[in-house]
């Protein structure tokens, strides 16, 4: 019975038919995956300004408001005072006709959704209705870099403190599944129901009201340090209590998460079969344990990177912390619509990348991974 061999010539032309599939998959799915990503971020942020001018009920609002605006600076004005009550009237209709044009009030609501989404698309953010910056500007471009320091400052420290503790003290804690320090942790993981400024109204209590140690809120001491060094720590000072309401409201519920992954996988039959092997265990616990782990690890800490531009709105409110969550909390208040949808599609592309780029990434860190299948 012969047997049939493939000469090298055959061997080439099959590797690089493989090659040439392989390379039609992964890219008929980069664009498959590239268009759906993109509508959804369309589908987003128009529902995003739609739901920012309430179906067209902030449009009343706000011509409310310009109507009452107008209306007591021509009544608070003396000259106008001896005007004819009809040309009187008529200069008030005449001013409210133009503040409206300004704002874009003229224009029916359809288009300017439409416009708002083209622009947003093209990270045209334009200019705010009601809010400046520190520097008078009201470029919505100017206002979101001015604040987003302090953001990065506030959610970066915490949220990475975060991340890194919960995956230490998570892999300690599924060594030692049932001692005393894991059942303190599986009993506490439900006070994470408590919103981050709920912790920090009780810390602002007791550390700055009572304790008198720390400030009740702000980011640097009014007036601000000449000396770098002093402007640094009172950074730091003021920067302790919205960290630590951050990270407590989340503690013992991102330990336990992470603690029972890392149990469900600690209990398979492979990690047996390595530990009856008499692999150390370290290396049973970096190969079989961490590995199969990591793209639920790489998700959330893709996801923390994101969310810091977000910033904590309540928590930063709450503590006069001056970042792009307080920023967004005023403008919801103000009705500052482009200042909403700035942060929005920023937050939209910065997401779509992220979820495009994780694609890759399992298929790089978890072999059973293929793209495009």
């Amino acid at each position: 019975m012969a047997i049939a061999t493939q000469t090298p010539a055959e061997k080439l032309v099959v590797k690089k038919t493989s090659h040439t599939s392989t390379f039609a998959r992964v890219s008929r799915y980069v664009v498959a995956r590239l268009l759906v990503l993109f509508a959804t971020v369309v589908v987003g942020i128009y529902l995003t300004i739609m739901i920012a001018n309430m179906g067209g009920y902030v449009d009343q609002i706000m011509r409310g408001e310009i109507r009452d605006r107008v209306t007591q600076s021509i009544a608070a004005n003396p000259s106008m005072r001896q005007m004819e009550p009809a040309v009187r009237r008529q200069l008030i209709e005449d001013r409210i006709a133009q503040e409206e044009d300004r704002l874009g009030l003229d224009i029916p609501i359809a288009i300017r959704n439409f416009r708002y989404l083209s622009n947003a698309l093209t990270l045209n953010l334009g200019r705010a209705i009601n809010m400046t910056s520190d520097s008078g500007s009201k470029q919505v471009r100017l206002i979101l870099l001015e604040r987003l320091p302090a953001t990065l400052l506030l959610m970066g420290i915490s949220q990475l403190f975060l991340f890194f503790s919960s995956i230490f003290l998570a892999l300690n804690l599924s060594r030692r599944y049932g001692n005393f320090w894991d059942k303190v942790v599986v009993a506490l993981s439900p006070t994470s129901a408590v919103p981050p400024w709920f912790y920090g109204i009780f810390l602002i209590l007791i550390f700055a009201a009572l304790l008198k140690v720390l400030p009740f809120g702000g980011m640097v001491d009014s007036p601000p340090p000449a000396n770098p060094f002093d402007y640094s720590l009172s950074v730091l000072k003021h920067l302790i209590l919205p960290a630590l309401s951050l990270v407590l409201s989340s503690f013992f519920l991102s330990i336990y998460n992470y603690r029972t992954f890392f149990l469900i996988y600690s209990s398979e039959d492979y990690v047996e079969m390595a530990k009856a092997k008499g692999l150390p265990a370290r290396d049973v616990e970096r190969r079989y344990i961490l590995r199969p782990t990591l793209p639920n690890i790489i998700t959330n800490f893709a996801l923390l990177i994101i969310t810091l531009w977000t910033g904590a709105t309540i928590t930063e409110t709450v503590f006069l912390w001056p970042g792009l969550g307080r920023t967004s909390y005023q403008a919801i208040g103000l009705h500052d619509i482009p200042i909403i949808v700035g942060s929005a599609i920023i937050y939209a592309y910065l997401l779509a990348m992220t979820v495009f780029l994780l694609d890759f990434i399992y298929a790089l860190v978890d072999p059973r991974v293929k793209v495009g299948r």
